[in-house]
């Protein structure tokens, strides 16, 4: 029985270290885990897709400029004697004399070159393409939001991270003047009720902690998922890209530049002219088409009739009549939807002057938080240093000194935040006008 126990006790340490083993470290800076992120994305996989069948489309268009070759051959057994009556040259006979039929054979070979469709197919050729570019614009345009997606991720487990290094660091401290005031109450120097406030303090900071590294945790789970790597994975970030930003320019500079490289604005474009040409290749269906024919005939009736060498060769026209009278639906579709575009392009323009308007603001402010906190920051610490050596010379009370304390690791914690939010923020500004790089 205790070899039994010895062994499930065994196996379960075995399997523990096992486990921890199994958390995998991955240190990464910010642009591979943008690099890695856009590899394994499950948008862009759709995208691909969406550029294939716009792809499938344009050559789908190309292929009706191509000629159109069919063959058909037929074979027919008659169970029953037809009644066969010939009139050539004046010449009538009768079904009753006339051979037995009891099969009949046929073959043709049919060409048709198109040589004018009004139009129709060159206009659905340049329409495909423009449509094709689009869906590689609107790729190009995820990637970029996907690459600020991956910063923001990768900026909120770096705050974590730091806060967690904060937190254990004045941790240690707390701890340890809990130490140094339980001899002092024990040696009657300080009150038991000082040295409790000054536990309560130890408490609120192991459950800030706590906190911290519950959202830690969150947010490394939320990067492996959205890097597509294993979630058990344990990313150490480079805290070297808060320092990334550079000098700010002007809001008319963005707004000039987001005109220039928007993507999701140039793939609209390409939708318009496709949408133009649409209207074109409508008008065109009120035109005849026309094209070259030819063909090859050959037919076997045996013990009545053989053909071979039949071959024809012709121009064939096309024209609906019903035109006349039928309303072009098809034109006025197209034309709503050229209507629709250019309302939307209005609507686009506008969203991106507000869009990198408020990033601009955003990020002229998160720069301004920086120089506030670490302004605060340095007076908190000055602070505490005063009221400890206050507290000291017994100057200041236990509640004062914890106080200072708390404004210290709150002040240090929003200059680390600060940097983070700013650095964030100027990627934001730089991807709302399209020109977040992607290295």
């Amino acid at each position: 029985m205790k070899r039994i126990n010895n062994s499930v006790l065994v196996l379960s340490l075995f399997m523990g270290v096992t486990a921890i083993n199994a958390q995998e470290k991955k240190q990464l800076t910010l642009d591979e885990a943008v690099q890695l992120g856009i590899q394994n994305s499950k948008n862009l996989r759709i995208d691909a897709a969406k550029i294939e069948e716009a792809t499938a489309d344009l050559l789908e268009a190309k292929n009706r400029q191509l000629p159109e070759l069919k063959i058909s051959g037929s074979y027919m057994y008659l169970p029953t004697k037809p009644t066969v009556d010939l009139k050539l040259s004046g010449v009538s006979g009768a079904g009753a004399g006339g051979p037995e039929v009891h099969q009949v054979a046929y073959g043709s070979v049919n060409l048709s070159v198109p040589v004018y469709s009004g139009g129709r197919i060159k206009y659905g050729i340049q329409s495909a393409k423009y449509l094709v570019e689009a869906s590689k614009l609107s790729t190009e345009n995820d990637k970029i939001a996907i690459a600020y997606n991956v910063a923001q991720a990768y900026n909120n487990l770096f705050k974590a991270n730091q806060s967690i290094k904060v937190l254990e660091e004045n941790l240690t401290a707390s701890q340890k003047r809990d130490e140094t005031f339980l001899k002092l109450e024990n040696n009657g120097v300080i009150a038991r009720n000082d040295r409790l406030k000054a536990n309560l303090q130890t408490s609120n900071i192991e459950l800030q902690l706590l906190e911290a590294k519950n959202n830690y945790n969150i947010a490394n789970i939320n990067m492996d998922l959205l890097l597509g790597i294993p979630e058990t994975t344990e990313i150490e970030v480079d805290p070297n890209y808060i320092d990334e930003g550079s000098e700010v320019k002007t809001v008319d500079y963005y707004v000039n530049e987001a005109r220039e490289n928007r993507k999701d604005l140039q793939a609209l474009a390409q939708q318009r002219k496709a949408a133009e040409l649409g209207t074109k290749s409508a008008k065109a269906e009120n035109l005849p088409s026309i094209a070259f024919t030819g063909g090859y005939v050959a037919a076997d009736i045996p013990k009545f009739l053989t053909i071979y060498n039949a071959v024809n060769v012709g121009v064939g026209i096309s024209y609906n009549l019903s035109n006349i009278w039928k309303e072009n639906s098809s034109l006025r579709q197209s034309q709503a939807r050229e209507k629709q575009l250019a309302a939307n392009d209005e609507l686009l323009n506008d969203n991106i002057k507000l869009d990198v308007n408020r990033e601009y603001q955003n990020t002229d402010y998160s720069k301004k938080r920086i120089a506030v906190y670490e302004k605060a920051a340095e007076q908190a610490n000055e602070n505490y240093r005063i009221t400890k050596n206050k507290y000291d010379n017994g100057l200041a009370t236990m509640t004062e000194l914890l106080d200072a304390d708390a404004a210290q690791i709150s002040a240090n914690v929003g200059v680390i935040n600060a940097k983070a939010d700013a650095a964030l923020a100027y990627r934001k500004l730089l991807q709302t006008t399209g020109t977040l790089t992607i290295k």
